[in-house]
Formats: structure tokens, C-alpha cells, sequence
């Protein structure tokens, strides 16, 4: 269990997030959360779906970017900003870049779904495929900083990006205030270092749980390690969880560590189950990353002891890979969508 009476510690403040809310007010949308009779009824305890998936763009991440930009100096804004990306940062980024009249480019690898790719380039920001890895598309961010002089919004590793995300534990609280677990979405960090912050200082008691693929779960062992380490990124079903937690991680590894409850990782028959339910019980369309809470629960990888609050997180699923999945059952690892 985290050591709650250190939470003045704790490196992103309740008002941090809190200023993020008012910031954030009319830019973003409160996504409804809603119960699921089917996942209540197999783990005897109430389960409720918070629909992040529905925010605009596809997934809670805009919520940190739009903090994020807001937060810059009018010439920090003219410079123009860049981020590495796994697709949706990419596309939160591009969408407010875009309604603040900011220049943006994205940088992601070759293990980025295509679907992600056009959408983030249908919005007018400058797309750049760099290498296979998370890592090898930040070498370029830091490159196109040094030379072209943009301003770096990275992904998860900082303050005005936890903060944003952070609100949607602020309304998730709201909404459910009697929470007693909620499974986040496991990464970088961004979103449940920033969803634990918020909840963990107004109800301390609630578990926050982490759930990731077993195929490269970087922060997972970075906490098993005690520091950030390297992963090998590879080909998974949760392609939004795919990267690297950077060595020189500054935020999200400490938040992790001092306020997550427990980890847990899926296979990715595991994974595809969870998109397979949600759209067959829930009449939900999620990704990969947005099915792993409802993955966790039908693998029975987590004990409940009150009402539960999986976040559906995002739902840029190429779609013909869905229908995959939906239809034709397992083909994962190694098959990419077409």
C-alpha cells in the first residue's frame, strides 16, 4: 500500500488539477460513466464503465494537451510545439494545436497503427515516422528542439499534461464518490499517476490499480526495478501503451510509485477479450488500451471489495482489425491490420 500520509510529497498537486479543471471548462467534454450489469453480475460487485473513449478525439489525452498549450507563453505559441507520440497524444495535440492556431508536428514510429497516422495528419499537423520505437521518434523531438526551436509537449512526463489528466479522476469522484477501486489504463504514467493524485487526495482509500500488456509493460518494470529501465517495444493489441517511461523520467515513475495500488498485466487473448466484450455486452468500439479494465476483470486478475470504475480510455481501434476480433476471434501476436 502507498504511504498516503506522504502525500504532500507527492510531485502534482490536488490544486494543480483542480486549476487544470477550470482551465480545461468548455474545451473538453464531461465523458458519462455508466454501470455494466453483465461485468457487475460476474464479479458480484457493482463494476461501472467510465467512457473516456468518447471524449473528443477518441480518448482522454486531450484533456493533458489542451492544459498543456494552454498553459504556454504567447511566444512559446508562435515557436511552435512537438511530441513523440503512440498515436492519440498525437492526435489530442494536433486537435488543440490546431484550435489555438499553434503549429504542431508529431513524431511516431513505425509501430503506430496507420488509422492513428491519418487522423493526426487530417488535422493539419506535420507528421514525422521515425524509427521503431517511442524512443526513436523522442531522439527526433529532441532534435527538432534543438535545431527549429519548438517546444516540446512530451506525452506523459509532465506537470500540465498529469494535471490535465488528472480531472478525470476529479470527475470520476463526482460521479461515483464511494469508489472503492478504479482500473486505469497503465503507460507512461500520465493518466494514472494523475487519476491516482486526485482521487488519493480527496479519498485515500480507494485502490488504484494499473492494468497493462505483458508484452513491454515499461513502467511496470521500472516499478518492479525501483528506477526507470529500458523495454524492448514490440507489437501489441494495447498499441497506446507501447514506450518507454524515459530514464530521466522527472514525475510519472514517482507518482506511480508512491500511489498505485497494485500492477497487472494481460496476455493479448486476454486483451482481445476485453474488446470483444465490450462491443458484444457493453455496444462499446475500444482499443486495445481502452479494454484492458474490462480485460482485468473477466481474467479474474483482480479482487473487488466495493464498487469498481474501469476507464475505458480510448477508442482509435482500426476498425478493420476490430471486425477481426470481434468476428474472427484470436490472431494476435504478430498480425497487423491491413
Amino acid at each position: 500500500m502507498p504511504a498516503f500520509d506522504s502525500l504532500m510529497a507527492v510531485p502534482i498537486t490536488l490544486a494543480a488539477i483542480e486549476a487544470a479543471r477550470a482551465r480545461l471548462a468548455g474545451q473538453v467534454v464531461t465523458t458519462a460513466m455508466t454501470d455494466s450489469p453483465s461485468l457487475s453480475a460476474l464479479t458480484g460487485m457493482p463494476v461501472h464503465l467510465k467512457l473516456e473513449h468518447r471524449q473528443t478525439t477518441g480518448s482522454f489525452k486531450l484533456r493533458g494537451a489542451t492544459n498543456a498549450l494552454a498553459a504556454l507563453s504567447a511566444a512559446e505559441q508562435q515557436r511552435g510545439v512537438v511530441a513523440a507520440s503512440t498515436g492519440n497524444h498525437g492526435r489530442a495535440l494536433a486537435h488543440a494545436a490546431r484550435q489555438l492556431g499553434i503549429d504542431a508536428v508529431i513524431c511516431m514510429s513505425r509501430l503506430v497503427p496507420r488509422n492513428k497516422v491519418a487522423a493526426i495528419a487530417s488535422l493539419g499537423a506535420e507528421v514525422r515516422i521515425v524509427g521503431d520505437s517511442q524512443d526513436d521518434a523522442q531522439a527526433e523531438v529532441e532534435r527538432l528542439v534543438a535545431t527549429a526551436g519548438l517546444v516540446m509537449i512530451p506525452p506523459f512526463d509532465h506537470p500540465a499534461i498529469i494535471a490535465g489528466q488528472g480531472t478525470l479522476g476529479l470527475e470520476l469522484l463526482e460521479q461515483l464518490p464511494d469508489v472503492a477501486t478504479i482500473l486505469v489504463p497503465l503507460s507512461g504514467g500520465g493518466l494514472a499517476g494523475g487519476i491516482a493524485a486526485a482521487v488519493k487526495a480527496r479519498r485515500p482509500t480507494t485502490r488504484i490499480i494499473g492494468i497493462s500488456m505483458a508484452r513491454g509493460a515499461a513502467m511496470q518494470a521500472s516499478l518492479a526495478a525501483g528506477q526507470p529501465v529500458e523495454v524492448q517495444e514490440v507489437p501489441t493489441l494495447a498499441d497506446s501503451l507501447g514506450g518507454g517511461i524515459g530514464l530521466d523520467n522527472r514525475l510519472t515513475f514517482a507518482l506511480c510509485q508512491q500511489l498505485l495500488d497494485d500492477v497487472v498485466l494481460l496476455t493479448e487473448d486476454e486483451i482481445a477479450a476485453g474488446i470483444r466484450h465490450a462491443y458484444e455486452h457493453e455496444r462499446e468500439i475500444v482499443e486495445g488500451a481502452g479494454a484492458v479494465g474490462i480485460a482485468a476483470l473477466l481474467a479474474g486478475k483482480v479482487e473487488l471489495t466495493g464498487p469498481t470504475v474501469a476507464v475505458l480510455s480510448g477508442g482509435n481501434i482500426d476498425m478493420a482489425l476490430h471486425r477481426r476480433i470481434v468476428c474472427a476471434g484470436m490472431m494476435w501476436p504478430g498480425e497487423r491490420s491491413a
